[in-house]
């Protein structure tokens, strides 16, 4: 595990910098005098490049060893990072948030199939699990430690976070070795697109996280009455859905190497279906706040290493591809997720604290998808040429 830290730490800073903004977001909007669903587009937008750009980034830079992509990843990360924190429009901001998306989609790719690739087969969910640990750890300290450093000014956050990206690139400079793994074009890392299994699979990622983020983006305004605005007790509710998540991350990665991942998923989706439609009830103190958090964290922390799993298990040779495309996944749920959050706000009214019960809705919907997919058996993927 020790050559798996460095890219634990890489994905540490993208996961940071994911989350940190939708705990920010009334002090952003507020200092870029924009609505809160106006600037939860930020995330939305960050997302979406992610998605959109992952698989072109990564054909682009397919011919590198993984050590030679990573370090130019980190630098469009840090050097976006450093814009978003020195800028003081929305314009400004918005652009910063598109180029540091390029470089954190090209991270987390390179990381997921670095670490599949020099784990052995029997301990890949674990090495999975514990490259992904650093998105889920960032959920845990780096996302209400950066939360409540913004709170006094929100730039200090992305400083932090850049700083979090140069140790990273330092890390992965020393310690990772060369690895090279088959290089593919963006034709080849579309192709499995043409499966219906991998598309069944993506579809899928996409649900959950969608679901997840029509409440998670908008989660400061959706509990300011469970916290009565204090930032103390905020950061406490995001600390223990970050806990939660790394829990869920941590016992998803033993979980695949024992068991069907398909099976390992369903529970989970089911739990989190629920705990997203009783958001109301849940919220209505603060310790219950807390519970609520931690167990619609420790749900949604199992869902990613399960579905990475499956999709190795279809075509191990393409693993490189497949990660890189169920991370698109991930973010284009996430962007969509934002979206729907603020339109439902915007065009609908709908207050912040009710917005688990569409969440609620989109995970069932992911729920019962799922289910589908888990009886259907296809080929497996064919190796990129």
């Amino acid at each position: 595990m020790r050559r798996l830290l460095p890219l634990a730490l890489a994905t540490f800073a993208v996961g940071t910098d994911s989350y940190v903004i939708a705990g920010l977001l009334p002090a952003i909007a507020a200092d870029l005098r924009v609505s809160t669903p106006a600037a939860g587009q930020l995330v939305t937008v960050f997302a979406l490049v992610m998605a959109l750009s992952a698989p072109i980034m990564g054909a682009l830079t397919g011919g590198l060893d993984r050590r030679t992509a990573l370090l130019i990843a980190l630098g469009v990360f840090v050097a976006g990072n450093a814009v978003t924190a020195l800028g003081t429009g929305y314009e400004v901001v918005m652009i910063a948030r598109v180029v540091t998306a390029v470089g954190a989609g090209m991270i987390n790719s390179a990381a997921s199939s670095t670490a599949g690739a020099i784990a052995p087969a029997e301990r890949r969910g674990r090495a999975l699990a514990f490259v992904l640990g650093g998105l889920t750890a960032a959920t845990a300290t780096g996302l209400p430690l950066g939360t409540l450093i913004g709170r006094a000014d929100w730039h200090v956050t992305l400083w932090a976070v850049a700083g979090g990206g140069l140790v990273a690139a330092l890390g992965i400079a020393v310690g990772l070795p060369e690895v090279r793994l088959p290089a593919a074009s963006l034709g080849e890392r579309l192709r499995p697109l043409k499966e219906g299994r991998v598309v069944a699979l993506l579809a899928v990622t996409t649900l959950v996280f969608l679901g997840a983020y029509t409440l998670y983006t908008y989660i400061g305004p959706a509990l300011r009455e469970a916290t009565g605005g204090s930032e103390p007790l905020f950061a406490a509710v995001l600390l223990a859905w970050g806990v939660g998540v790394l829990a869920g991350n941590l016992v998803a990665g033993r979980l695949v190497d024992r068991y069907d991942p398909a099976h390992v998923l369903t529970g989970p989706l089911a739990v989190a279906a629920v705990a997203l439609a009783l958001t109301p009830v849940a919220t209505g103190t603060f310790v219950s706040t807390l519970a609520w958090a931690a167990v619609w964290g420790v749900a949604l922390g199992v869902v990613v290493v399960p579905q990475q799993h499956r999709l190795i298990a279809l075509g191990p040779a393409a693993a490189p591809v497949l990660l890189g495309l169920n991370s698109s996944a991930i973010y284009i749920g996430m962007a969509l997720g934002g979206g729907l959050g603020g339109l439902a706000q915007e065009w609908f009214a709908v207050v912040p604290a009710a917005l688990g019960l569409p969440a609620a809705g989109v995970t069932a919907v992911a729920l019962l998808y799922h289910l589908t997919t888990a009886r259907r058996r296809t080929p497996a993927v064919p190796r990129p040429s």
